[in-house]
């Protein structure tokens, strides 16, 4: 053998060695989390009666990040462990070695997973925001945020209310309808419920003033904290009355808030924190239009923001809105079961609003006890439960389906366009190149696939009922 046949053959041999260790495949299954599948190679033809996944390298939208929120009762629930296991917990979630989080969400003020109902200014007609304070969020959720980013340094947060201060509202109280439970834990009477779709937000300049200092005040408290707030959603859930904090606002009116006030504020202020409109819950795009086709409230807003019955909206908006940043801003919270069938509606939820423009997708609590349920009564779904009681963690199905993104996508990233008929399939570019594909298979069946990319396939055997994430 020849000298130049040997060095061919050699050059073969690294190239395709080379190749093969390009490629990562990891996969979940209900029995079994965040395994390795070997020996995948590249083919030059697809395998007779395979499903053909054709990945382009026509770029979508950008990705800001993934991540999850940070709230009292996570933060509450993880400083009764041993400080060994909440800092495992805190890396598994932030450490861009494991989970990866790099754009979470964070309430102003009370969410409904709070401790109890409080804002950053309790003093009635403040208009001034004197008593403007954060003291409270330094001992708990600034504490939670800055072990965030100790462990991932680059993490950005973007941050909403659920309610104003109680004093700025209708009715004088953070709920916005009556709790009918036996305790009634809210404590709101009947008379003082909202009506929809009336504002619950008293339309007074002196108060639409001193809600526009509130929110400048909070930015730059937090900024002076060392930590930026990239973006704002004027309001959770401004469509809905609940027996938790919230505050119910008619378009036109919200958009009056955000054109003549807010906006002029942190211009005023050289504030560089984008304002969203959202987060939306309503499926009438028109909703969202009102606001957005508002000549002076057009001016400030930098992006929508969606979840819940939103999912409705996004798919208009961001077609007839090209130039607007998308955002999915909370996963459906389910009530407790923290099992597969939850992360497969999860699953849909990433993938509808990926496929659909949003440049983020937030999950809801990433931590809870093991009762898993707010101060108002409802038992919701987390990524990893806490037994208070025995000390014993739990990571559920759908931190791990969370991984399988976040742990290869990056701020920066690309989502790659996709068939439209293949919802359980998403692809993404990286700014280093790397391509990472996501492959889901909902069926009780082991599924053919051959992915198809830049010329070659993958062969794939996806195990049934299984999330697969292949980084090549």
């Amino acid at each position: 053998m020849n000298n130049r046949l040997l060095s061919l053959i050699l050059l073969s041999v690294i190239i395709s060695t080379s190749s093969a260790q390009k490629i990562e495949w990891k996969y979940s299954t209900p029995n079994k989390y965040w395994e390795t599948e070997k020996n995948i190679k590249w083919a030059d033809k697809s395998e007779t009666g395979s499903e053909i996944v054709r990945i382009s390298n026509e770029k979508a939208q950008y990705i800001d990040g993934l991540g999850g929120t940070f709230n009292e009762l996570g933060w509450d629930a993880l400083c009764t462990l041993p400080e060994e296991k909440k800092d495992k917990i805190l890396h598994d979630l932030f450490s861009p070695e494991e989970s990866n989080y790099s754009y979470c969400r964070m309430p102003i003020g009370a969410s409904d997973f709070a401790m109890n109902f409080y804002s950053l200014n309790d003093v009635a007609d403040d208009f001034d925001m004197i008593n403007f304070s954060i003291d409270r969020d330094r001992h708990i959720l600034m504490r939670y945020i800055k072990e965030a980013q100790k462990i991932h340094p680059g993490l950005k947060i973007w941050a909403s209310p659920w309610c104003p201060p109680a004093w700025m509202k209708t009715n004088d109280h953070y709920a916005s309808n009556f709790d009918d439970s036996p305790v009634n834990k809210n404590g709101l009477p009947r008379e003082k419920v909202l009506e929809l779709p009336t504002t619950g937000f008293k339309m007074q300049p002196g108060y639409l003033n001193a809600y526009a200092l509130y929110f400048t005040k909070f930015v730059q408290a937090y900024e002076k904290e060392g930590i930026k707030i990239e973006a704002i959603n004027v309001q959770n859930e401004p469509c809905s009355n609940h027996k938790f904090p919230s505050c119910n606002w008619r378009s036109e009116d919200l958009a009056y808030f955000i054109g003549r006030f807010l906006g002029p504020k942190f211009e005023k202020e050289n504030i560089q924190t984008e304002i969203f409109f959202g987060t939306i819950n309503r499926d009438n795009p028109q909703y969202t239009k009102t606001a957005l086709d508002d000549p002076e409230a057009s001016k400030y807003i930098k992006g929508a923001g969606f979840q819940w019955d939103g999912k409705g909206a996004i798919p208009t908006i961001n077609k007839e809105y090209p130039q607007l940043k998308m955002m999915h801003t909370e996963a459906e919270c389910g009530n407790g079961s923290n099992d597969w069938g939850a992360a497969e509606h999860t699953w849909w939820q990433m993938s509808h609003y990926l496929r659909n423009g949003a440049r983020v997708f937030t999950y809801w609590n990433m931590v809870l006890d093991h009762t898993g349920t707010s101060p108002w009564g409802w038992k919701q779904n987390s990524l990893i439960t806490v037994n208070t009681e025995t000390g014993d963690v739990t990571y559920n199905p759908e931190f791990y389906l969370m991984k399988h993104l976040c742990h290869y996508i990056v701020p920066g990233a690309y989502r790659l366009q996709t068939p439209d008929n293949q919802e359980n399939i998403l692809a993404f570019e990286n700014p280093d190149g790397k391509i990472t594909v996501m492959i889901v298979n909902r069926e009780n069946q082991e599924k053919n696939i051959s992915l198809s990319l830049k010329g070659k396939y993958l062969n794939l055997k996806v195990s049934p009922k299984s999330f697969n994430t292949l980084s090549i």
